[in-house]
């Protein structure tokens, strides 16, 4: 499966999340492409179309980012996943990471 994880710069949640959900699907034995995107015109890796088709599951950090993907692709409502975390963290903040892989190990079972 190809994986997305979305929020609004693609410099800290997004790409922290990507990291742990990598070392989740090892751990598992799972097999999976991950990759990290944001939604914001200043984002290192901007969300696109071709991202959002590229995905069979997209978890993004709060609900604007979903209404951001569905005005791009409204026939990606059944792939995304909202995580519910603010953008109160500071980069490689350890609180983030923990709460991150709780919330990816309780998606990783529910799949």
């Amino acid at each position: 499966m190809n994986y997305l994880f979305v929020c609004t710069y693609n410099v800290n949640r997004s790409v922290v999340a990507a990291e742990a959900f990598k070392e989740l699907l090892k751990k598992h034995g799972i097999n999976g492409q991950v990759k990290h995107a944001g939604v914001s015109e200043l984002a290192k890796n901007r969300i696109s179309k071709e991202l959002i088709e590229w995905a069979d599951k997209i978890f993004v950090m709060e609900n604007f980012h979903k209404d951001f993907i569905l005005k791009i692709a409204p026939e990606a409502r059944n792939k995304i996943e909202v995580l519910g975390i603010e953008d109160l963290y500071g980069v490689n903040d350890p609180y983030l990471l923990k709460i991150l892989k709780e919330k990816l190990q309780k998606e990783l079972k529910d799949e």
